[in-house]
């Protein structure tokens, strides 16, 4: 969400002393009706990590969707479309039979990824099932032909992973500096362009309940306590994300952001 030019306050992008400090990277270089895919997400940032190269610096990579990373690690995988009649078909098999029943099928279509996606992980267990079932072929064998950008041994990963509480009330006290800051007004004049819904930087978090406080549908007081609901379901989002798909990624407990940047300096060595 930090691509798009329109919520610098929303998405909490860099502030000016911040991007003194190091040259920064497709951060506010797209505008919020052009949505971006991660597939374009990918050469863009390609391209920035060449360019970087070029002058013999180090690169830190840093956001909060997993899927980009594993685009970069991993490649991204030209997986045809599954029709929504397939998806929904398999939603209402799991709604009806459970996460377990379906479980066995994956397993015979596609073992690899069966064993690979954790208890729990519907999304992805549907997704990988939807994509054998329709293709013929299965989703590992379909991410297996990628190449990834950046090659094995060229990289580190690691993950910032704070105490669940101290994390939530940064969460919190964030939400509250975004208002006090001028976020209102920044959706205002996004909502004012009539955009699709649908584009992805419509649905940033805190977008819609904001948009329903200028719109008199909910107080000041209610659009913050969404928004900083919706924050904290994010962020225990990214870190089941995390812990299932990057457990071999080290992690950095801590508060304090000088340890925490040491820490990270160390890695890097």
């Amino acid at each position: 969400m930090q691509l798009y030019a329109d919520l610098r306050i929303l998405t909490a992008r860099p502030g000016r002393e911040e991007m003194l400090l190091a040259p920064h990277h497709l951060f506010g270089v797209a505008d919020a009706a052009d949505g971006w895919s991660v597939g374009r997400w990918l050469e863009a940032a390609k391209a920035a990590l060449a360019d970087i190269a070029r002058w013999r610096r180090p690169a830190v990579v840093v956001g909060g969707t997993g899927l980009y990373f594993r685009a970069l690690t991993n490649g991204l995988a030209a997986i045809p479309s599954v029709p929504r009649a397939v998806t929904q078909r398999l939603e209402t098999e799991a709604g009806a039979a459970g996460e377990l029943a379906l479980r066995p099928r994956l397993a015979r279509l596609d073992p690899e990824a069966e064993a690979r996606i954790a208890r729990g992980d519907r999304q992805r267990l549907l997704r990988a099932l939807a994509v054998a079932e329709h293709t013929g072929r299965p989703l590992s064998a379909w991410q297996a032909d990628t190449e990834p950008a950046l090659a094995e041994g060229e990289w580190r990963g690691v993950v910032l992973d704070p105490p669940r509480d101290a994390l939530y009330a940064a969460c919190d006290a964030r939400l509250e500096a975004m208002f006090a800051d001028g976020a209102l007004e920044e959706v205002a004049a996004l909502a004012a362009r009539k955009l699709d819904p649908a584009l992805p930087a419509m649905k940033a978090v805190g977008v819609r309940e904001i948009i329903e406080h200028l719109e008199g549908r909910a107080s000041r007081a209610e659009a913050l306590a969404g928004a900083q609901r919706e924050t904290r379901r994010y962020a225990k989002r990214q870190l089941t994300w995390f812990r299932n798909q990057t457990p071999d990624w080290p992690r950095i407990t801590g508060t304090d952001p000088d340890a925490q940047w040491g820490a990270l300096e160390a890695l890097m060595r």
